[in-house]
């Protein structure tokens, strides 16, 4: 049995990224198995995986079987946050939207994930990381999925992370995102309410992924999830939208527009896949959802901050006569 107090670097943290951290070489199933079984505590008591943690807080890890080049990783971090990295993670900086003392936003591509874990052995914060080795600190204030690009938050300071979490958990960050949907949107549609639970997929394609679905207003795992959507350009067999989301739940542009009957173009998950097939010849080989605007109040002066990704040259020529943003 070991402990891990935390340190100024994981103030604010999540329990299970802290863990990730600082545990290098155990896969990331089994730390959320631990998590849920009760076997890490926090102050002697069960924490969740999301339980944020406190600066001096004091983690308890189970005996865990870890090849020889993690126990040694191990031995830097058991008093404070340390920042050692995989090995495996390459330097790599991205196209920076804004950055100070307190921030970095950054411009995500597609088809990177924004950490490691879950059969992907680093993402943007580790590259990051590791392009930046001077850095006391760099931890994702939110998180896109891996096939989406656009505005991604990385706060460089604990007291950064702790405020963008907050404006992020009492819905005071404006996130407006472009999608390409199959058809043709309806124009009546304009806002979805529909609550949202996650899932595992039991058998056939995608087995034992999570995956989110609908459910109804009394189903005790829903959470509310509300999403803003606006016409920008009809096309023959497309719609380009402009979606806000006032809840950022897993997944949740994703679903709701499939709700609908048009699944954004490219989605593997809850897409179209006959559909997704003929738009790859036709030159669309990622997901048409991109993370456009977001704006925040900044985390030290508290003045309003909009930031803007383009549109990925690659979807634009999608974009008709509209041309795009």
């Amino acid at each position: 049995m070991r402990w891990l107090t935390v340190g100024e670097e994981g103030d604010g943290q999540r329990l299970d990224n802290y863990l990730l951290r600082h545990l290098k070489g155990v896969p990331k199933t089994h730390i959320y198995r631990i998590i849920r079984s009760g076997e890490v505590r926090v102050n002697q008591g069960r924490a969740s995986a999301d339980s944020r943690l406190t600066e001096g807080d004091r983690v308890r890890v189970p005996p865990l079987r870890l090849p020889a080049r993690a126990i040694a990783a191990h031995g830097a971090a058991d008093s404070a946050d340390g920042g050692a990295q995989p090995p495996c993670a390459p330097a790599r900086e991205f196209p920076i939207l804004f950055e100070d003392e307190h921030l970095l936003a950054i411009d995500k591509p597609a088809g990177v994930a924004v950490h490691g874990g879950s059969g992907v052995s680093f993402g943007v914060i580790e590259q990051l990381r590791r392009a930046r080795p001077a850095a006391r600190f760099l931890e994702l204030a939110h998180r896109l999925d891996r096939e989406t690009s656009g505005v991604l938050l990385i706060a460089k300071k604990p007291g950064a992370l702790k405020d963008l979490q907050r404006q992020l958990r009492e819905r005071r960050v404006g996130k407006t995102y472009l999608a390409l949907v199959l058809d043709a949107w309806p124009g009546n549609v304009k806002v979805i309410d529909a609550p949202l639970a996650r899932y595992l997929v039991a058998s056939g394609q995608g087995e034992g992924e999570r995956r989110v679905r609908i459910v109804r207003a009394d189903d005790p795992d829903g959470q509310r999830a509300l999403t803003l959507v606006k016409v920008l350009e009809r096309q023959p067999d497309a719609t380009w939208l402009a979606v806000t989301i006032k809840t950022g739940r897993t997944h949740q542009i994703r679903v709701h527009l499939a709700s609908h009957g048009h699944p954004i173009a490219g989605d593997d998950k809850y897409g179209d896949f006959g559909r997704n097939k003929a738009l790859q010849k036709q030159g669309l080989k990622r997901m048409a959802l991109h993370a456009w605007q977001l704006r925040i109040a900044h985390p030290a002066s508290g003045q309003p901050l909009e930031l803007t990704a383009p549109l990925p040259l690659e979807l634009r020529p999608f974009c008709g006569a509209w041309g795009g943003p």
